[in-house]
């Protein structure tokens, strides 16, 4: 009873892992291509709408990732928010016209985010997740 019990359960969170990717992939496609059908209506293109874009093809990226290898990207998670703060950065200066203290912060906390990818690739490439078994080298004298 208990195994398939468990087997049930296992197939309930299958499903629901497939459907809320699906769904997410959906709406992120969605939202780009209502966001693109709106910068050809408005005749124009701004910065803040391509970085926009860009957001929503990184997080389409980390969902095909996600999909494929059933591992969350968090290095994908932290180019969406340097991308975020990149974008706040650029509207807040060009519709304020003036720098603030409010840069300061914006600019360190995509500084922090860069370092912690430096910090995330370095973790990773050193202690990987998955063993990788070492290969067998070959002495070129072999031939």
């Amino acid at each position: 009873m208990h195994a398939l019990a468990q087997s049930f359960g296992n197939l309930l969170v299958e499903a629901f892992h497939y459907m809320a990717l699906f769904g997410i992939g959906g709406i992120t496609a969605w939202a780009s291509v209502v966001t693109f059908l709106g910068m050809l209506d408005k005749g124009h293109v701004t910065v803040d709408d391509i970085l926009l874009l860009f957001i929503y093809l990184e997080l389409g990226a980390m969902v095909g990732i996600y999909f494929k290898t059933n591992h969350m990207p968090v290095r994908f998670l932290i180019y969406v928010a340097i991308t975020a703060l990149t974008r706040l950065l650029i509207s807040d200066v060009s519709h304020h016209n003036g720098p603030g203290l409010g840069v300061v912060y914006v600019s360190g906390a995509i500084l922090l985010l860069a370092m912690a990818i430096l910090v995330v690739r370095f973790a990773s490439s050193r202690f990987p997740s998955v063993q990788v078994p070492a290969r067998a080298v070959r002495d070129p004298e072999e031939g």
